[in-house]
């Protein structure tokens, strides 16, 4: 990555804290899309990397989002994955492995914060603090009210943003609702075209 090209840490929850345990969940949707409507945003303002560790759940998904974003000539957008260390994904469910084994594919850098397996819980922390020193802002899909991992990525961005200027965008619950709305009712247009 260039010093002048502006990068966004994408994070939050992993599939299971979210009770999502297959790739047929509806849930996933409403996530992708509500990543979708913000990852726009950030590339109609400047935005050129995304990255993500490839941890299960959003993190996949925003890369899904993402390699479908790149797929529009008119944006410049590129993902970078750094993983925290080597094979994170061989405790993945199958259908998550698959998942991650396209998107690294397809990814347009690869790279691991440490290149020895997981140790303990350190390199989790190192991750966290790599990854939020190494992007302009992040963007978390996280609620308050529901704990989990995202609030170890967050105490981080706290702490860069104390002091200098790291802005954090959250997709909370009340998002991902109004997201679920909006695909509702495209997809109620949708069908109600096919009758006139």
């Amino acid at each position: 990555m260039a010093e002048n090209e502006t990068a966004i840490l994408v994070t939050g929850y992993k599939a299971h804290e979210l009770g999502i345990f297959s790739i047929n969940h509806p849930g996933i949707q409403v996530i992708r899309y509500a990543l979708k409507k913000r990852m726009l945003e950030c590339v109609e303002n400047g935005v050129q990397w995304f990255v993500i560790s490839g941890q299960t759940g959003v993190e996949l998904w925003a890369g899904e989002v993402c390699l479908e974003l790149k797929r529009d000539e008119k944006m410049n957008v590129n993902l970078a994955i750094l993983m925290p260390f080597l094979n994170q994904e061989e405790h993945y469910k199958d259908w998550q492995q698959e998942l991650y084994t396209s998107i690294i594919e397809q990814a347009d850098y690869v790279g691991t914060i440490s290149n020895r397996p997981y140790e303990n819980p350190i390199q989790l922390r190192q991750k966290n603090e790599f990854l939020v020193l190494k992007t302009d802002a992040m963007l978390i899909v996280y609620d308050e009210e529901t704990d989990g991992s995202p609030k170890y990525y967050l105490s981080a961005a706290h702490r860069k943003a104390k002091n200098q200027n790291y802005p954090i965008w959250t997709i909370n619950r009340y998002d991902l609702e109004f997201a679920s709305e909006e695909i509702q009712q495209q997809n109620s247009d949708y069908w109600s075209q096919g009758d006139s």
